[in-house]
């Protein structure tokens, strides 16, 4: 489903919703002869129960979609404050390391950004791009396995480790995030309920001889645009709605400029969340 462009996604639900509304109207109109008072009230029941049914599933996909989303930012925020923590402690090593380290960095620095670029409908860059930046870890611990050997001084090579081993983890907690999405079991429930209370609008109108009411049908495209919504917040790489990286092009630029010094960003709103392998 998330291969799928979401703007189709809500077309079709809008057109299969309306087809059940008409549907539903056609089956309640051949009926509605033969349904007395008693029945009307049961089915009008029904209606209320189902619409209160998709309200509450509404309301639990769009909060899934919605934190998934916050806990994205705040861990592009994270990974700007681990690299520009690492960057500065770069001053900390052995003046022979010290080049080679920030060229690696600034190289680290531009393919994060570069990265955060890249649509879903790019896997393959997107892998290579994964790849490449495991290739600058390795290259970089090499760099800090050499400065312990050269000066091993906790208050030196160590805080750099420190501070290297933590973008390493705000790597995979950034990159593992991008991968959480609303689990499709429920966006597949979620699209029943709506098909199946469409359909049960429809039937009601049609024992009370009349069609839907225009209200009726513009309840139908608000919940189309929200469901389209919920599936633009759980698409951090495609679709109208993405994740801030300013604090990634700050810290880029920050790099960039020899004249500027490089600083972490803001703390995130939300604690970080557990994860990621420590090297």
């Amino acid at each position: 489903m998330y291969d799928i462009d979401g703007v189709v996604i809500a077309g079709v639900l809008l057109v299969s919703t309306l087809v059940a509304v008409e549907v539903g109207y056609r089956a309640g109109w051949r009926l509605k002869e033969k349904t007395d008072e008693a029945s009307r009230s049961h089915i009008s029941a029904t209606q209320s129960s189902t619409l209160s049914l998709l309200a509450l599933l509404l309301a639990f996909t769009f909060s899934l979609s919605l934190q998934r989303f916050d806990s994205r930012s705040d861990q592009v925020v994270d990974e700007a404050n681990a690299i520009g923590t690492a960057w500065l402690r770069i001053d900390l090593l052995p003046p022979p390391l010290r080049d080679d380290v920030r060229r690696l960095m600034r190289d680290y620095v531009d393919l994060r950004v570069k990265s955060s670029k890249v649509t879903t409908a790019d896997e393959g860059d997107w892998r290579a791009m994964v790849a490449e930046a495991a290739a600058l870890q390795t290259a970089l611990w090499s760099y800090a396995g050499r400065a312990a050997e050269l000066a091993p001084n906790p208050v030196t090579s160590g805080l750099f480790i420190q501070a290297l081993n933590e973008m390493f983890d705000s790597f995979g907690r950034r990159d593992a995030g991008l991968n959480r999405h609303v689990p499709e079991v429920v966006l597949v429930l979620l699209y029943l309920v709506f098909l199946i209370t469409a359909g049960i609008v429809g039937f009601t109108s049609g024992i009370g001889g009349h069609r839907p009411a225009a209200v009726s049908l513009v309840m139908v495209a608000l919940i189309v645009v929200l469901i389209y919504v919920i599936l633009d917040l759980d698409r951090p790489r495609r679709g109208l709605i993405e994740v801030s990286k300013g604090s990634l092009y700050d810290l880029q630029a920050s790099i960039r400029d020899p004249g500027v010094p490089a600083r972490p960003s803001l703390p995130a709103s939300a604690p970080r969340p557990a994860g990621g392998a420590s090297r």
